[in-house]
């Protein structure tokens, strides 16, 4: 039976809602932890110096404000963290409260595709698993070139399929038929984890992806894959005018 991959916001939005309390550990387990060394990595990749604001958008739980809100070195002074799912940011905002983290990172809700922030009020801006559930992931990265500062930097790090033929073949295995079960079995809800390896495979390629940030304004794109390709991490900048 086919999967619906409508980005259609109101579905997505309740989709994440009812899975935000087994979300995190199912992050976790289906990834066999790599979604933590990833997202440090994502992080690293900033070269934050410190002191910057930066904006996280699509940040779900808050899994990685945190990374940068605690990173060894080049913490932010504020982080602006926004997400459309209600359920999403409550969660984030406990974590964010056991960590002592509350008053470096604010909680917005808000859609990618709208930013709720001035032109150029943010030194850089990331998001983690969160571009491919756009509606239009070209006009948020249009509406992230806007709010970001002249110089800036954008990361962006989402899913990917591996390209070596074996490796591909066993990932997509893994993917089409025992993650959906997994998830679906611990979240109670099986359309989002079926959702998840149908929309990685309608995702633009790294290539492609990189034009389109090209073609939303961001100069000197560069991206690399993780893990055999399972995860890609993107950069760019925004060029001064």
């Amino acid at each position: 039976m086919p999967v619906s991959t409508s980005k259609e916001p109101a579905r997505i939005a309740g989709m994440f809602d009812a899975i935000a309390r087994r979300y995190d550990a199912l992050n976790h387990l289906l990834s066999a932890g790599l979604d933590r060394r990833w997202r440090r990595r994502a992080v690293a990749a900033m070269a934050l110096r410190g002191g910057e604001r930066l904006l996280d958008v699509c940040c779900g739980t808050g899994d990685l404000a945190i990374v940068a809100a605690t990173a060894a070195s080049g913490r932010p002074r504020e982080i602006v963290a926004l997400d459309f799912a209600g359920e999403m940011l409550r969660f984030a905002g406990d974590k964010l409260r056991r960590r002592k983290l509350d008053d470096r990172v604010r909680l917005v809700r808000a859609d990618a595709t709208r930013l709720p922030l001035p032109a150029a009020s943010v030194d850089a801006a990331m998001i983690a698993f969160g571009i491919r559930n756009v509606v239009d992931p070209s006009r948020a990265c249009r509406e992230l070139h806007r709010v970001i500062r002249d110089d800036g930097r954008l990361m962006i790090l989402e899913f990917g399929m591996p390209r070596i033929p074996g490796i591909r073949a066993a990932y997509r295995a893994y993917f089409r038929y025992l993650l959906p079960r997994v998830g679906g079995l611990v979240s109670k809800h099986g359309d989002a984890y079926s959702y998840l390896p149908a929309s990685v495979d309608e995702f633009p390629s790294p290539k492609a992806f990189a034009g389109m940030l090209e073609a939303s304004g961001f100069t000197g794109v560069e991206h690399w894959t993780m893990t055999f390709g399972i995860a890609s991490i993107f950069l760019g900048r925004k060029g001064r005018r």
